[in-house]
């Protein structure tokens, strides 16, 4: 690089600009995703070499030998701001925006931020993806998620408790603001096995004890292995990616301890069928059979831009869809009815259930979103401008009613 910097500049930069990534790929500058658009450092574009250079920079010596087998590794990264905020000049964003940005506050400045990185290898060269970790657990309220979402923390003993979405729609921050409720104002023994830790949770009301995987233990399968025998209440498994986790889940939910954990799917619907794809055809039966008795609530969340004048300066909202589970739920989950599940969260509206198509209609409502916005990420266009107009929508299509007087 003609103009040489250190990751941890860009690391220190990400906050001063508001960006939630950074990105250093071979043969393009350093990108930043800033409420969620890519806009690219004013830097050459980098070689082979650079990113070599920035990324076995904060990759631990630990984990470079797996790096090498793989091609592969995921990790978290601390950064003391405080010893570099006097370098914090000079770095701007292309399209002229960098003075704007530079009046960003940083969160946290002047203490250690995280960050959560996945480094892989494509087209022969070395590339990575950071993601800026808040320092500050946030609360429901500043994630503007709906009260269901406290309720679930608050009233949900034992059990499975899943948050699912695409990546980057803010699955992590909603679990961790959900198992901070419970950290402050529930006595538990809560346990979380991560790949890699992002959130840190000190102790409140409950015990918490983090588990990252290739720091503090190998593997999921290692540590689930034995989890029950540490006696915990709660249980927190960062990401539910195959048929031994999912087992794991269910297992512990079934014994009575409360478990919460991601996926990656769209919606709740599809988190069904995720789960058992799994697992072998011979099997199925079983697991439907245990997931129903063990589930209490999926929670999927998508990621829009915001209307900041009516949202206090944020560029972001959730859209959300919320299953509880009633006994609706629980005979089509046994019975392999998913795709009754989105007209049993359509009729139940008033239990705290919603549809994406209800939550993109409060969003217009409150102004948070535009309804070119809404639109766009609308599951039913026809239905949401039902929903908007006050119109009842048949429970086939989206049942739900809003009041009128919404933008048209």
């Amino acid at each position: 690089m003609a103009h040489y910097i250190s990751i941890k500049q860009m690391l220190f930069n990400m906050g001063q600009y508001g960006a939630s990534d950074l990105h250093i790929k071979v043969g393009l500058p350093p990108t930043f995703r800033i409420n969620g658009r890519l806009k690219a450092l004013s830097l050459p574009p980098l070689t082979p070499g650079d990113t070599e250079r920035l990324l076995f920079e904060i990759m631990p010596e630990q984990l470079r030998p797996k790096f090498q087998d793989t091609g592969d590794v995921d990790f978290s990264t601390f950064l003391d701001t405080k010893s570099i905020i006097a370098k914090s000049k000079g770095l701007t964003l292309d399209e002229d925006e960098g003075d704007a940005a530079r009046d960003v506050d940083v969160p946290g400045a002047g203490t250690v931020d995280r960050f959560r990185c996945n480094v892989y290898r494509a087209g022969g060269g070395m590339h990575g993806a950071i993601r800026r970790i808040n320092p500050d657990i946030p609360t429901f309220e500043s994630l503007r998620l709906p009260p269901v979402y406290e309720k679930i923390a608050d009233e949900t003993g034992e059990g499975l408790v899943l948050v699912v979405g695409v990546t980057g729609s803010g699955k992590s921050t909603t679990l961790a603001c959900m198992l901070e409720r419970v950290n402050e104002t529930r006595s538990e023994n809560i346990i979380t096995v991560e790949d890699p830790v992002e959130y840190h949770f000190s102790p409140k009301k409950s015990i918490v004890s983090q588990r990252e995987i290739g720091l503090d233990v190998p593997s999921y399968h290692d540590a689930l292995r034995y989890i029950v025998r540490q006696d915990p209440d709660v249980i927190f498994i960062g990401e539910l990616r195959d048929h031994e986790t999912v087992l794991a889940a269910i297992q512990a939910a079934e014994t009575g301890h409360l478990v919460f954990g991601s996926m990656h799917t769209a919606d709740t619907m599809q988190a069904f069928s995720r789960i058992i794809e799994f697992f072998p055809q011979s099997e199925r039966e079983f697991v439907r059979s245990a997931l129903s008795n063990s589930l209490q609530a999926v929670c999927a969340q998508r990621l829009l831009p915001a209307n900041k004048d009516s949202t206090g300066g944020a560029g972001i909202v959730p859209a959300t869809e919320v299953l509880l589970a009633n006994a609706s739920v629980r005979e089509a989950v046994r019975e392999g009815e998913d795709t009754n599940i989105p007209a049993i969260i359509n009729s139940s509206v008033p239990d705290g259930m919603r549809s994406f198509t209800y939550s993109l209609a409060e969003l217009v409502n409150k102004d948070w979103v535009t309804l070119a916005t809404a639109m766009e990420h609308a599951p039913n266009r026809e239905a949401l401008s039902s929903m908007l107009k006050g119109v009842e929508v048949k429970a086939s299509t989206l049942t739900g009613k809003i009041k009128a007087g919404g933008r048209h």
